[in-house]
């Protein structure tokens, strides 16, 4: 096979996500690139959980797609919610033990999952029994692969010499020495994988490597190793395996980070715990500064400790969601008046209110450009992968310093919760620039200085006098109401945008992928980025050939660009594609251009746009239609 889709399902806290590690792990110390994907309930224990995963040996995936090759369950329910999801031809691992139980009975099951799954075992002839529908199955053309959890555990007691007990704590690892089994996985990329996850932990380690070989061989030895994936051609390069909030972790430490403050929040929260770890930097024993990270009681002071770091001249930033950020405007508004170069990274979740705490959206777009009251420059920027999320995070701190501004980061949750195989940075890419910050001065000094568009600025302890408020002020940062002091400060301020779109490249705000024989295009922007360009390969396979125009910073707007792309494609032939019910990237763009976009591939269910989906939608909309609403997703 030239790559696997697998999906690992089980109840939350059960153990999948450190089950997709290490089967993550293995596969990329193999050679296969990773791209997977945690779907889970807004509760610490119970509901259901998967992961979705994809590898490849040709490349880095940059998306997923259903149906997949192997759905491994750790429950019941887990079979329940996927056995569509497995392709003909394709593989389900299941619990022999719980073959008895019935749909009814799954507590944990939301009534209206339950009543979607229970219309569709009727249209497949299969009762609301689990062995019901393992039999229905054989008549779709998916091979069950049955396995009694409880004697595999019995059996890793008596070899381990533990309690049965203790034993349980490693259910997890079955199916992943079943997906190893069916794989054709080395022995030597899962023994470094498990080493890697648990190297500390010497008895875990040697219980995890006896249970997860001796499944693998159980199930090569009854079906061969079907799912085994084609030696790989990759480049022979050091890959990290990383999520998209330690990209963004990773990124601000290089970029010079030295405060960060948060209030814990999905999906933001990961990123300040690796911050965390890393407090205190050393290399080789040389010290490379501290990292001050301060979880504060509420995102209020988060984002206004954080302005105060800013002042005082450390590059700094806060992390957090939609209502997080919610706290945060009246502190983002005093930043804008006192041209604060703090970083506000925004991971965008299911909204309105809590809405979908564990899920993802793309509905916050109009809310970073907009947020606080009055008018003042802030720029906004998306981030499309892990790659482009590391080196943004860089460049975040370089525009806020820059230009004496802040700057809104803009995730989402399928980036921030994914995690990918992802090489090491281009070192030579990397510059820190902090444009006219003063560390030492002394005297009253203009702030505020009007006779330029960005003012010299000596930073708090740098021996200067300055003053800071919240009304509006004169060139010493003194409050006046005066008119013509008001039109003079506010100009100055707002000329900051023009500045940007004179001295940021267009091309580094909108990505424009094209081969120059395209007919149609698709516009988006932040984790739509791989399911866009996935969707467009296979569509030029079927004789479909399109383009893909990609918004990465929003304001400053790249209006000109935009337009001439815009203005090469025919309207009926441009797609808005985003996880939006409003398309509101299309609704920028119609704001800054006038290009007002007719069609529409959109979702707002909080799962991720998948690739097959999308390429379903685009036809239908290349063939008439204006809006194409994608559903898919457990």
């Amino acid at each position: 096979m030239e790559e696997a889709l697998i999906l690992i399902g089980g109840s939350q806290g059960s153990g999948i996500e450190t089950s997709s590690l290490i089967l993550s792990s293995a596969l990329v110390r193999a050679g296969y690139g990773v791209l997977s994907n945690r779907e889970y309930y807004s509760n610490i224990v119970g509901r259901h959980s998967y992961i979705h995963l994809r590898a490849s040996g040709k490349e880095i995936p940059r998306s997923l797609s259903y149906p997949v090759d192997l759905v491994a369950a750790l429950d019941a329910e887990s079979v329940f919610f996927h056995f569509d999801d497995v392709r003909e031809g394709g593989y389900l691992v299941y619990d022999q033990d719980a073959s008895r139980t019935k749909l009814r009975l799954i507590a944990s099951m939301e009534p209206e999952s339950r009543a979607r799954i229970e219309a569709r075992l009727k249209e497949i002839g299969a009762g609301e029994e689990l062995s019901s529908l393992i039999s229905a199955l054989s008549g779709l053309g998916v091979k069950a692969v049955g396995l009694s959890f409880s004697s595999q555990l019995n059996w890793l007691s008596e070899k381990m010499g533990i309690a049965r007990a203790e034993a349980q704590r490693f259910r997890s690892s079955i199916v992943v020495g079943a997906a190893a089994g069916l794989m054709g996985l080395s022995l030597d990329a899962l023994e470094y994988a498990i080493e890697r996850r648990f190297g500390k932990r010497p008895a875990v380690v040697k219980a995890n490597k006896i249970l997860i070989s001796a499944v693998a061989e159980e199930v090569k030895g009854a079906v061969g190793t079907p799912l085994s994936l084609d030696s790989p051609t990759m480049s022979n390069e050091e890959l990290m395996l990383v999520s998209g909030n330690d990209s963004v972790a990773m990124g601000k430490i290089v970029g010079g980070l030295r405060y960060q403050s948060y209030y814990p929040i999905t999906p933001a929260t990961d990123e300040s715990v690796l911050h965390e770890t890393f407090e205190a930097l050393k290399v080789e024993g040389e010290s490379l500064g501290s990292i001050v990270v301060l979880q504060t009681e509420d995102e209020i002071a988060a984002v206004n400790s954080a302005i105060g770091a800013a002042l005082a001249g450390a590059r700094a930033s806060t992390s957090t969601s939609g209502p997080g950020f919610s706290l945060m405007v009246e502190g983002l508004g005093w930043a804008g008046m006192n041209e604060t170069p703090v970083v506000i990274t925004y991971y965008q979740r299911g909204g309105p209110s809590t809405g979908l705490p564990t899920r993802g959206g793309q509905t916050d777009l109009l809310f970073a450009l907009f947020a606080s009251h009055g008018e003042f420059p802030r720029v906004v920027i998306s981030s499309g992968d892990h790659m482009e999320a590391f080196y943004d995070a860089v460049w975040a701190f370089n525009v806020a310093e820059k230009y004496q501004l802040p700057v809104i980061h803009l995730l989402d949750k399928f980036l921030a919760n994914m995690i990918t195989s992802m090489p090491l940075p281009d070192w030579s890419k990397i510059k820190i620039e902090r444009g006219s910050t003063i560390f030492e001065a002394k005297g009253i000094w203009k702030r505020f200085d009007k006779s330029s568009v960005i003012s010299p600025r000596p930073v708090l302890g740098s021996g200067a006098v300055t003053w800071y408020t919240g009304d509006e002020h004169n060139e010493l940062g003194h409050i006046t109401e005066d008119p013509i002091n008001r039109l003079e400060m506010y100009e100055k301020r707002y000329k900051k945008l023009q500045l940007m779109d004179a001295e940021i490249a267009e091309e580094e705000r909108a990505l424009y992928y094209s081969r120059g024989d395209e007919d149609f295009l698709l516009v988006g922007w932040g984790s739509t980025k791989g399911p866009a360009l996935d969707a467009l390969a296979q569509l030029r396979k079927e004789g479909l050939r399109g383009a893909f125009l990609q918004l990465k910073v929003f304001q400053p707007f790249p209006s000109r660009l935009v337009s001439k792309v815009l203005s090469q494609y025919s309207p009926e032939r441009i797609i808005a594609v985003e996880a939006s019910v409003s398309s509101q990237a299309a609704k920028v763009i119609a704001m800054n251009t006038g290009h007002v976009i007719r069609k529409h591939a959109l979702k707002w269910t909080g799962r991720p746009i998948y690739t097959m989906e999308l390429v379903q939608a685009v036809k239908k909309l290349l063939a008439g239609s204006e809006r194409e609403v994608m559903s898919y997703g457990k």
